[in-house]
């Protein structure tokens, strides 16, 4: 977990550069086709996708979320497949989002806090390198701040060991089979869910309240 001043301090970053962006980018009034033409895609990996799909789902700004695999050798690679961690892929998660409500700066603050960076090809009980913490940059300035956060948390001693998440540059993204889509949500009282996801979610509810979509 990254101790409170330091998260505080990467908002406080991410904030003021959102506040740069936001008032250049407004966009009102406009309908769906047009909005979608204004989002942007972040592809991380946590982990376990079934772990933290339903966190950035809960996302004010988040517009989809799509698990599935990146990073690999071979096309269109099945779950068997990339369990095996012979493929290169890396389970991950496909973020389209609206840069006029959430900035990049914000998700990887969620990145950070909802999964340990530390671990190599590790989380928790799942052990391989497809569930390596990695950053499929998408383009410069995503590499640019990922490379920045690190450095930082890094060098304020954020975690008790190093972080050693992989930064790699994104090339093509693969969904996962349709039953891994929206897995909590459809899933919830699962034994799974309820040991591992639950608790994962509901920290990071508490933690950015203030960022979660308003409950209609």
């Amino acid at each position: 977990m990254i101790k409170g001043n330091i998260l505080a301090l990467l908002i406080l970053v991410a904030s003021s550069s959102f506040a740069q962006q936001s008032t250049t980018i407004k966009f009102t009034n406009m309908d769906k086709d047009t909005l979608l033409q204004h989002t942007d895609t972040a592809t991380l990996g946590t982990g376990c996708f079934w772990c933290t799909e339903a966190v950035f789902q809960q996302l004010n700004g988040v517009i989809k979320v799509i698990s599935g695999y990146s990073g690999g050798h071979i096309e269109n690679p099945t779950y068997k497949q990339v369990c095996t961690g012979t493929t290169g892929h890396a389970e991950c998660l496909n973020i389209v989002y609206d840069p006029s409500v959430i900035s990049f700066d914000e998700l990887l603050e969620v990145f950070w806090e909802i999964h340990d960076p530390t671990t190599l090809n590790r989380q928790g009980n799942d052990v391989g390198t497809q569930y390596r913490s990695v950053i499929f940059y998408h383009n410069e300035e995503q590499k640019s701040k990922a490379e920045k956060y690190k450095k930082e948390l890094n060098t304020n001693g954020a975690y008790p060991n190093p972080i050693i998440t992989t930064l790699e540059s994104f090339e093509k993204f693969y969904p996962a089979e349709d039953y891994h889509q929206n897995y909590f949500n459809e899933h919830g009282d699962a034994p799974y869910c309820q040991l591992v996801v639950r608790p994962k979610v509901e920290k990071f509810e508490k933690v950015f309240k203030s960022k979660l979509k308003k409950v209609q």
